[in-house]
């Protein structure tokens, strides 16, 4: 019973401190772990660094076929462009070359 009444003659002292160290744990623990915390913030700066890598290898493919397909325009026509896509495409080769077949990999 003494033990019951000390608790209760010191608990409005003890209780504000308690309370303020339980909310700043989940402030913090959600300033790190939560949605909007620091590891997501990391997980998203890796994201981005990522897809700005992907950019960048995707902008010059993209520069590579660019100039290619300028090369085709009938402004500045490459006649070894020209002679290179439509072998490609119709399948054709001269009489005095030879044609090895690759088979794809699987």
């Amino acid at each position: 019973m003494a033990i019951l009444q000390e608790l209760r003659r010191r608990a409005p002292g003890i209780l504000p401190p308690v309370l303020g160290a339980l909310a700043f744990s989940y402030f913090a623990y959600h300033a790190v772990e939560g949605d909007r915390g620091l590891r997501s913030w990391l997980k998203l700066r890796q994201e981005i660094d990522a897809a700005g890598a992907t950019e960048a290898e995707l902008a010059s493919e993209r520069a590579v076929l660019e100039r290619r397909v300028s090369l085709l325009r009938p402004e500045s026509l490459d006649r070894d462009m020209l002679e290179e896509r439509a072998r490609a495409v119709l399948d054709l080769a001269r009489p005095e070359e030879r044609v090895i077949l690759i088979k794809p990999a699987p």
